[in-house]
């Protein structure tokens, strides 16, 4: 299991489409003639400047949404961390531990293994060590509070990939002002 593919690959995608399609609303210019016309009227390119600045929030606003529809409705989460509960599990009875468990650190749910149970100081230190290998896991603890939540990586996730569609449609809409200026 690799977390980057099976939970993070379609907040990497949704991001760069939004990013995309706010990109090329927001970085758009209206047609010279329109710009003539309102090169007299005062405020007219801050009205311009408040419309791109509107559509690029309004993306990102709708990135930051999906994220949370892909932990919260779509049940993404609760499959990732049955997922990485599982092959704990599998680990500590690999190793003969039965009376000890592991739960990823729950409310908000982040990717710290929480690990309770009878063990001694060396089984302890090298079960902490063993366990953070697990993918999916980002440490593992035998008691504390978690970690980075996993709802601030799915938005940092598709902001990441929203960052890089405004990125796509910028190049674009350059390209696409360079050859307007070629037109004879």
């Amino acid at each position: 299991m690799n977390t980057l593919w099976n939970y993070f690959w379609p907040l990497l995608a949704v991001g760069p489409v939004i990013g995309i399609v706010a990109g090329s609303i927001g970085f758009r210019l209206p047609p010279t003639e329109l710009k003539d016309k309102l090169a007299g009227v005062p405020f007219a390119m801050h009205d311009l400047r408040r419309k791109r600045w509107l559509a690029l929030g309004i993306g990102a606003a709708v990135a930051i949404a999906a994220a949370a529809l892909w932990e919260g409705p779509m049940h993404a989460a609760d499959l990732f961390a049955e997922r990485v509960e599982r092959d704990a599990r599998i680990t500590l009875n690999n190793y003969e531990m039965y009376q000890v468990t592991a739960q990823l650190h729950r409310r908000p749910l982040s990717r710290r293994l929480i690990l309770s149970g009878p063990a001694d100081d060396f089984q302890q230190s090298e079960l902490m060590r063993i366990m953070a290998l697990i993918p999916g896991v980002r440490e593992a603890r035998w008691s504390g509070g978690g970690g980075v939540p996993l709802i601030v990586e799915s938005g940092a996730a598709t902001i990441l990939g929203f960052l890089l569609g405004l990125l796509l449609a910028y190049l674009v809409e350059l390209r696409r002002r360079y050859n307007a200026q070629w037109n004879w």
